[in-house]
């Protein structure tokens, strides 16, 4: 039993989002000094609940990536594994879980000392790995997924009590207007959203292939895109870095192009935010979706490349929505 649920959501009784009583960024008024983001960075991502970085990792990092994911792709030892979640009805990869525990490359980038210097920033504590995994969205049959705000899972799914957790998304492919990229709805990080409806057991057998529970009606969501002037979607080169509030609602279309699109995925949870019973009644999830055990902080290694110069990427935005301040 909770004492007090501050994030009600899955239930019969239908609940109106309401602004969250949670700050976005935890480190206080020195959070500029305290890392690699600069201040006009960490206002913006208080803002907008987002912030991209191009040309984050080298290409020479990219390439070795996609070498990984190419060799899991015809293991059948990682087919098989619980943590892969293939396309509906193939053997394509969609997704593979827990990739910190499985790939050494991956487990060096996750302890790159400009992450976490920024984890630090905006979570104000030290963190640990909750979820991570490497996404692969083929050409002309890679599938998206629906409007959500992973927070809104995590919390009811997983017992993560507060926002209090950041994403970041590494791109391994360009992210252009035609393979489906991410799409974000600004400013709807600082409102949550609950969803009327209870949640089925072993919800995640389905949601990781196709999400219905948890999905924001279409009215909320176009009231929150008015709000926030729009719909944008980071579009950059391969090697480039979004990093994105755990309560931004966001999604992504099928990708029917000729290009494939494919990402690295983690998420740091604040070592002070660790998970407790999942607030929707069910049983926990597995460790590969939202780490219990493996909570240890991580410490920082070697960068994974030299510092890069920071160049700001381009926003593609819906047709005849206002553009959104860059950062």
């Amino acid at each position: 039993m909770h004492m007090k649920d501050r994030y009600p959501t899955r239930t019969r009784q239908h609940i109106e989002p309401f602004v969250r009583p949670d700050p976005v960024i935890y480190s206080g008024a020195d959070a500029a000094k305290a890392g690699p983001l600069t201040a006009g960075e960490l206002s913006s991502f208080e803002e907008n609940g987002f912030l991209f970085i191009d040309n984050f990792i080298s290409e020479k990092e990219v390439d070795g990536f996609l070498h990984d994911l190419e060799g899991y792709s015809r293991d059948r030892t990682v087919l098989d594994r619980e943590e892969t979640v293939t396309e509906p009805h193939t053997d394509v990869i969609k997704s593979v879980f827990a990739i910190h525990n499985l790939s050494s490359r991956f487990e060096r980038l996750s302890r790159d000392e400009r992450l976490l210097g920024m984890a630090q920033q905006l979570l104000g504590s030290d963190a640990y790995i909750h979820q991570s995994r490497i996404n692969n969205k083929p050409a002309f049959r890679g599938t998206g997924f629906n409007w959500h705000s992973d927070f809104e899972t995590w919390h009811s799914e997983d017992g993560m009590p507060r926002p209090r957790c950041v994403s970041f998304s590494i791109a391994l492919d360009d992210n252009t207007e035609f393979n489906g990229p991410l799409m974000l709805i600004p400013k709807s990080h600082k409102v949550f959203v609950p969803y009327t409806g209870e949640t089925p057991p072993q919800n995640w057998t389905q949601s990781l292939k196709s999400q219905t529970v948890g999905v924001p009606r279409g009215d909320q969501l176009k009231e929150l895109a008015r709000r926030g002037g729009g719909i944008v979607a980071p579009k950059g080169r391969r090697g480039s870095l979004l990093i994105f509030e755990s309560n931004t609602l966001h999604a992504s279309s099928n990708n029917l192009s000729p290009f494939p699109r494919r990402n690295l995925f983690f998420v740091l949870n604040s070592v002070e935010n660790k998970l407790v019973a999942p607030y929707c009644g069910n049983a926990p999830r597995p460790e590969y979706l939202a780490a219990r055990r493996n909570v240890v902080p991580l410490k920082a290694g070697p960068p994974v490349a030299p510092q890069p110069v920071r160049a700001q990427g381009s926003f593609l935005k819906e047709p005849a929505a206002a553009q959104v301040p860059r950062q």
